[in-house]
């Protein structure tokens, strides 16, 4: 199973995003953490895809970000997500820095995440 770790202090988010990914993409496993700091255990480099809200207490995206890099995951495997407008985090997370930065409000982003997770499912399937 292709495995997703999502890191995102906001529990109405997260509750969402993990039972979508859930229903309608049952040949991925995702784990889902609240607390930036519990979540440091599961960062390693076996993760197939790893979502990370960028403003968090404790840890942000950011921190995050190098964290995960440093023990060996893909930086092209990494999606920020955040309820900052696109500008913003493109400026912040210039290009070839992660896969993708997304505003995690806006619909036609979301899109984007469906394209990811149907790309996993399928290399799943295989």
């Amino acid at each position: 199973m292709k495995k997703i770790l999502l890191i995102d202090d906001d529990r109405l988010f997260l509750e969402f995003l993990t039972s979508y990914v859930r229903e309608r993409y049952p040949k991925l496993e995702i784990l889902a953490y609240d607390n930036s700091l519990q979540a440091l255990a599961q960062i390693n480099a076996d993760l197939d895809l790893l979502l990370l809200d960028l403003e968090m207490p404790d840890l942000d995206g950011s921190k995050l970000l190098s964290y995960a890099i440093d023990k060996g995951v893909d930086k092209r495997r990494i999606i920020i997500l955040s309820g900052r407008d696109a500008d913003y985090l493109h400026k912040r997370f210039p290009m070839g820095q992660c896969l993708a930065v997304l505003n995690k409000n806006e619909a036609r982003q979301k899109v984007v995440l469906d394209m990811v997770f149907d790309s996993l499912q399928k290399k799943e399937e295989g």
